[in-house]
């Protein structure tokens, strides 16, 4: 392989560098991009991305390296534990008629792997947890997103997406709530998460008995 087309290592930006023309300085900055390109935390996109570190922070999940587009799961905590983040949201961005259904993909994939540029043949759930998040809050004027009392979390052990005899590429908000320990608040999230993988790997349904019950009303 070329040297110099190996995988590159990416460094955090401050939001301070300056865009310039070979060397001379133009006058306006990264962080200036970041402000005009993912200022609207609501568009799905950028609030797939936000649903990610808010997780990350619940769970303490570091954050100073660069977030991996093309990871095979989107964290891992300090046990190796690897968790796949998947967000949606009543509120979009644009004028709606309704709120939105709510709807998280939730298919097999092929692991690409950077260094070498190749594909696994087999499509297969890559984390050992999926953790939902739902931006929940239903009032236009009041969404903020930055807020983690407006978001609502559901927790699923892989195994149990893997044994679902319906859908195997999405799940229902309807479908996801008898299957997970309920909406469990940011707070609660990280002590969640724990007690439903040491639930799945007793062979347990991650439902939680009833002291168990982390729910908290929309």
């Amino acid at each position: 392989m070329n040297a110099n087309l190996e995988q590159m290592t990416v460094k955090p930006k401050q939001g301070d560098e300056t865009f310039h023309s070979d060397g001379k300085q133009l006058g306006f900055t990264l962080q200036d991009f970041w402000r005009w390109g993912v200022s609207d935390l609501v568009s799905n996109a950028t609030r797939g991305r936000l649903a990610e570190f808010i997780v990350a922070k619940a769970l303490g999940v570091q954050t100073e390296a660069v977030r991996d587009e093309w990871g095979a799961f989107d964290l891992m905590t300090s046990t190796g534990l690897k968790i796949e983040v998947k967000s949606a949201a009543y509120i979009q961005s644009w004028a709606q008629r309704d709120y939105s259904t709510i709807l998280f993909s939730t298919p097999k994939t092929r692991v690409w792997n950077p260094e070498t540029n190749e594909t696994s043949n087999e499509p297969r759930r890559q984390a050992d947890v999926y953790v939902f998040a739902l931006l929940a809050h239903k009032d236009k004027a009041t969404l903020d997103p930055l807020d983690v009392h407006q978001w609502r979390f559901f927790i699923l052990p892989t195994r149990v997406l893997d044994q679902r005899t319906r859908s195997q590429h999405s799940i229902t908000l309807k479908s996801l709530e008898p299957l997970s320990s309920g909406a469990i608040s940011f707070g609660e999230l990280k002590e969640a998460v724990q007690k439903v993988m040491l639930m799945a790997e007793g062979g347990a349904h991650p439902g939680p008995p009833p002291e168990f019950s982390l729910a908290q009303p929309l």
